[in-house]
């Protein structure tokens, strides 16, 4: 691996400017000094906002762009820019009460404000400065909207950049079961854990990650590469922004609320797609402990070692005001231990190293071609996610994660290994060319749906059996199935038609489902119950495509069929260790498969009164409030949506992730932050939000996309400086 210095002299990525990290206030108040200082700060950057409220944000310096883009983000939705942070740093029982305090430890097992301070005290000047104007940008929002009460965070420090640094939607410790590590704390000589926390792959509610494709020059209409970013992400995760500087920040994408690099997204010269997946990332370690003179000992190898004991404090809000829970946390070399396991504790390994992933987040942005992006993914600390990359000098490429450790394969890591045994401990990560990866293969395309990578380009994909099994953990998956389809013996692409191919409706996972079904009806006999009922219902689904519409009632019949399918039979398939949907096409009985259709049926009518409903007057979307846990009402206005869970094959994914205590369906996770990229020499692309870009209900922003986000229609992105001027709404500078 480059060295550090080396990895970060890539040529045009290094701001050089710096500023003078924030003075912290001493009464909650910011000193007359300060406010002069921020005052001038802002005068350095303009916040150009677009008709659809865009702000594309211009600095002479990265750090002034940084500046910016976070006080941009507080204009739109501060409450999701604290809550996030909140959560990064372990404190939400301080906002949520006593509840909260195994989240909050969760988080600081591995994040701790003494630890971060220390890495930003040992980051480079060029990263200090845009760490200190990320704490600028936030402080002098808050300055100047006094109205705007936090919940917790009155002031922002530049450290706390590092506790949220690259920007997943669920990032690698939200992997550590809560219930677990809750009984394990309370008590731990006492309560005994059987249970194994589930690995990724399994069926989801409503599968977050999403798609990426990017499409060579020589399938493309226009000869230049095309990408297509696809996140399945929870609506409302992500907003859409441009940040520009002279020192060669030109980004536009969707960046996590609170982070000051974009996400998924491009610049003028490449792109960047991120799913979720990869490779086996987190590992856990059973560890063989006793206790001698009240310290506990782990065995490894043939010695015993002290394991670390550290007290955590947990403070909590309650009814009278602020208290506080103190835990005792135990790490071994592994790392902390978040659990039992019959009679062995259970730690945990897993990526955490802010300062490099914050470094990598930020700099693949100002990457202008492959050997430069390539050189970015170096750092390694990418850990929860797939890359799918198209850039203007015509190149596709694809990284199957990047933060691989080494492991011995005779181990099975997808289980808890012997922590006793050296043999099992992670020995240094795996070279980003020695992962799986691609770059240009001859098919012309790639694509990637959180599923494995033996799918990635066709006939020209990797092939499994030259990787060890951890590195990729994730199984092939409906919407891999049906990406493939969409991609392979195509040309001629252009924006339009890859939109459309991303926005293809079939329900690939009904393929093998449906037609069980049928010959379920059809080979039972004609007096027998669980047949009863059915003949109308059965008929819609014979001649139904499997393709989803608004107009559509038997894709209301099927989804409801398999939904309640998936209800019945996941403990069962969980308990047998199969994929649900397998276990749903190999186990099930004729008569489980007509009794779930007489279910579904039932539930249509008792909610809609009949069974024949279309699929539009179901399928819903809705956004009454700012709220982060949107509530939902079946007698407040809403809009037909076509679109359908990705788990059932859907590409322009779309579903419910909350308890349904509704009759419609609102969707709340899926296609949020949408767009389709053709590279050049000029940069042509299309984006679309879920609802829009401010989270103020009184902004007319809030929904302006939303019937268009329902219909499949996109916007034309705003990238150059004359497109931005006749579209303009507002031109300002922060606080102005």
């Amino acid at each position: 691996m480059p060295s550090k210095s080396s990895v970060l002299a890539l040529a045009g990525l290094i701001p050089v400017a710096a500023i003078a990290a924030p003075a912290a206030p001493s009464d909650g108040q910011l000193a007359p000094a300060e406010v002069l200082r921020l005052q001038s700060l802002a005068k350095r950057v303009t916040i150009l906002r677009d008709k659809w409220g865009i702000p594309h944000v211009y600095g002479k310096t990265d750090a002034d762009a940084v500046f910016g883009m976070l006080f941009a983000q507080a204009e739109d939705d501060f409450n999701r820019v604290e809550m996030n942070f909140i959560v990064a740093l372990g404190r939400v029982a301080e906002v949520e009460g006593e509840k909260a305090l195994y989240d909050d430890l969760r988080m600081k097992l591995f994040i701790r404000p003494e630890g971060l301070k220390a890495q930003y005290k040992a980051s480079p000047a060029w990263l200090k400065s845009l760490m200190n104007a990320w704490a600028d940008g936030l402080n002098w929002y808050l300055h100047t909207h006094p109205q705007v009460k936090p919940k917790l965070l009155t002031h922002f420090e530049p450290w706390m950049a590092l506790s949220f640094s690259e920007g997943s939607i669920g990032g690698d410790i939200e992997e550590v079961d809560v219930p677990a590590l809750k009984r394990f704390y309370d008590d731990t000589q006492l309560h005994a854990d059987a249970g194994v926390v589930a690995r990724r792959g399994e069926l989801e509610k409503e599968p977050g990650g999403s798609n990426g494709f990017a499409i060579a020059p020589a399938l493309s209409k226009s000869g230049r590469a095309l990408l297509m970013i696809n996140p399945h992400t929870s609506f409302y995760f992500r907003p859409e922004i441009h940040v520009n500087s002279t020192q060669g920040l030109n980004a536009y994408g969707a960046v996590t609320w609170g982070q000051f690099f974009v996400y998924q997204g491009f610049n003028d010269r490449i792109g960047w797609m991120h799913t979720s997946g990869g490779g086996d990332v987190i590992d856990e370690f059973l560890e063989t402990v006793t206790e001698k003179d009240g310290k506990y000992y782990y065995q490894y190898g043939k010695e015993q070692r002290e394991v670390k004991a550290v007290e955590i404090a947990l403070p909590y809000k309650t009814a009278g005001g602020m208290a506080e829970k103190k835990v005792t946390a135990y790490f071994t070399h592994h790392g902390p231990v978040v659990r039992r396991e019959g009679d062995k504790w259970v730690s945990v390994a897993l990526m955490n190293d802010p300062l490099k992933a914050i470094q990598q987040s930020f700099l693949r942005t100002k990457a202008r071609d492959y050997k430069a992006f390539s050189k970015v993914m170096e750092l390694r600390t990418n850990s929860s996610n797939n890359t799918v990359y198209a850039d203007a000098d015509g190149n596709i490429a694809y990284w199957h994660g990047n933060f691989i450790p080494v492991r011995d394969p005779k181990f099975d890591y997808s289980k808890p290994v012997d922590g006793s045994d050296p043999a099992t401990d992670w020995k240094g990560l795996h070279a980003v060319k020695d992962t799986i990866w691609l770059f240009n293969p001859k098919n012309g395309w790639i694509q990637n749906t959180n599923n494995w990578p033996y799918s990635a380009a066709g006939a020209y994909s990797p092939r499994q059996q030259d990787y060890p099994a951890y590195m990729s953990m994730n199984p092939e998956n409906a919407r891999g199935i049906h990406a493939v389809r969409v991609l392979e013996n195509k040309k001629d692409f252009t924006i339009e038609s890859l939109i459309a191919a991303a926005y293809d409706t079939q329900l690939t996972a009904f393929e093998p489902l449906l037609p069980l079904l049928i010959r379920a009806y059809d080979e039972t006999p004609a007096n027998s119950l669980p047949k009863a009922g059915l003949a109308g219902q059965i008929a819609v689904l014979r001649d139904w495509d499997m393709r989803y519409a608004l107009t559509s009632v038997p894709t209301s019949i099927a989804i409801y069929w398999l939904q309640d399918l998936v209800k019945t039979y996941t403990p069962a398939a969980k308990e047998q260790k199969i994929l649900v949907l397998d276990y749903l096409a190999t186990r099930v009985t004729p008569v489980q498969r007509l009794e779930a259709l007489t279910r579904a049926s039932a539930k249509l009518e008792k909610d809609f009164g009949s069974w024949r409903t279309p699929w539009g007057e179901i399928n819903r979307f809705q956004r009454l409030t700012g709220d982060i846990v949107q509530p939902f009402d079946d007698s407040k206005p809403s809009i037909p949506v076509p679109y359908a869970s990705g788990n059932w094959g859907a590409l322009a994914a779309y579903g419910m992730t909350s308890p349904q205590t509704t009759r419609h369906i609102y969707g709340e996770r899926g296609n949020s932050f949408v767009a389709a990229v053709e590279f050049g020499p000029k940069i042509r692309a299309k984006s679309i939000l879920a609802g829009g870009q401010s989270g103020d209900p009184a902004s007319p922003h809030f929904t302006d996309q939303a019937a268009m986000h329902a219909r499949g229609e996109f916007k034309d992105v705003l990238f150059y400086k004359d497109d931005i001027l006749k579209n303009l709404e507002r031109e300002y500078q922060p606080g102005q």
